[in-house]
């Protein structure tokens, strides 16, 4: 309502001057208060003499797949356009588009000029900043990629309330369990991380996690990742 604004940081990273075009077609100057490219999340500010009407951040954590979302954006610049599908997977990661988030996945029809823009739920709340697609011609195959609703928080807290944004380290490399992997480990079911590598002198050294180790459990929770 105080007019901030969150947007990708590729959307606005280069850009000399920030216009913000509203549905109304009023036309305010942006300014950059805040971005992280490491999730490519950016934070803008408009000055204006009212509260704007503004969206209301869900719990992306929350999200299961096949729920129905929708995707809102301006693709090709055609104008303003909704589109509607489903939650395809969640937490995907090793999409080469970031070195932090774990992306909400959507087969909504996403394309260029839809950076930026909404993802919400059937309740009208932000679960997700569209940001990417995964396409051999340029147009939607109907793979899209949103960066969470909660990673947006974590970067908008932080420009707002002028703080740094701090990120949890680990300090290791792992892979994903196979079925090869489980069967060598004897282990019923493929689950949990193999460390691969331990990072000198980092928190999980310091823990006594060595090579070798197994991760099953996070927090009390199952840790799962699917290989491949």
């Amino acid at each position: 309502a105080d007019g901030f604004i969150v947007t990708n940081n590729h959307v606005v990273e280069n850009a000399d001057e920030i216009t913000v075009i509203f549905s109304d077609e009023k036309k305010l100057k942006a300014e950059v208060v805040g971005r992280d490219p490491k999730t490519d999340v950016a934070l803008l500010k408009v000055k204006n003499g009212k509260k704007l009407p503004h969206v209301i951040l869900g719990d992306s954590d929350r999200l299961k797949v096949g729920e129905i979302v929708v995707a809102i954006g301006n693709p090709f610049g055609v104008g303003q356009t909704v589109t509607q599908g489903i939650i395809s997977a969640t937490s995907r990661t090793d999409v080469g588009i970031s070195d932090y988030a774990f992306f909400i996945q959507t087969d909504a029809a996403i394309n260029p000029g839809n950076s930026g823009g909404a993802l919400v739920d059937n309740s009208g709340k932000l679960v997700g900043v569209n940001t990417a697609i995964f396409s051999r011609s340029g147009g939607s195959n109907g793979i899209g990629f949103a960066i969470p609703a909660e990673m947006v928080r974590r970067v908008v807290d932080s420009a707002v309330n002028e703080g740094r944004l701090e990120r949890p380290w680990l300090g290791v490399k792992g892979q994903a369990v196979t079925q090869d992997i489980a069967r060598s480990l004897d282990l019923d079911r493929p689950v949990g991380v193999l460390v691969t590598e331990i990072y000198p002198d980092g928190p999980a050294e310091d823990a006594g996690l060595r090579r070798g180790d197994l991760i099953t459990k996070f927090d009390g929770r199952m840790f799962l990742m699917k290989a491949g």
